[in-house]
C-alpha cells in the first residue's frame, strides 16, 4: 500500500492542481487545492479552519478529491479526519514552504487531514482503470 500511496501523491503533486468536493447540507462544494503531503503513511492535506470546507468536513468527513494531468485523471475519495497534533501541521508546513507567509502550526488556524479509508482510481480514455487502495 505504500508504493499506492506514493504513486497517488505523486500524480497530485504533478498535476499542480487538485479539486477537493465536500457536501454543504445537500449542496456539492468544490474548489482547488494544492497541498498534497504523506506524514506517518498517510495522505494529509491542510487548509484553515475559518474556512467553510474545515466546517463541511467536519460535519461530513466524506470527500473526494480529483485531478487532471496528460489524458488521466485521478479521484481519491475516502474520509478526510482532523489531525490536531502540532507535528502534523509543521510537517505539512516544512514540505510546503510558501505556506509559511499564511499559516504557522501554532495560529489556531492551521489544519490538517489525512485519508482513511481511501481510494485512488487513475483513469484514461486509453487504458483500464487502475485502483489503488491507501493506507
Amino acid at each position: 500500500m505504500e508504493q499506492n500511496l506514493e504513486k497517488t501523491v505523486d500524480f497530485l503533486k504533478k498535476a499542480g492542481t487538485y479539486y477537493l468536493a465536500t457536501e454543504e447540507g445537500d449542496q456539492p462544494r468544490v474548489r482547488p487545492f494544492g497541498t498534497a503531503h504523506i506524514f506517518e503513511g498517510r495522505l494529509y492535506i491542510q487548509t484553515g479552519k475559518v474556512k467553510e470546507v474545515s466546517k463541511q468536513l467536519l460535519a461530513n468527513p466524506k470527500a473526494e478529491i480529483c485531478a487532471f494531468m496528460q489524458g488521466e485523471w485521478i479521484r481519491v475519495s475516502g474520509e478526510l479526519v482532523e489531525d490536531d497534533r502540532r507535528e502534523a501541521r509543521q510537517s505539512m508546513l516544512d514540505a510546503y514552504p510558501s505556506l509559511k507567509k499564511m499559516y504557522d502550526p501554532d495560529d489556531g488556524n492551521t489544519q490538517v487531514f489525512y485519508f482513511k479509508n481511501a481510494t485512488a482510481v487513475i483513469s484514461s480514455f486509453t487504458h483500464e482503470p487502475e485502483v489503488l487502495q491507501l493506507p
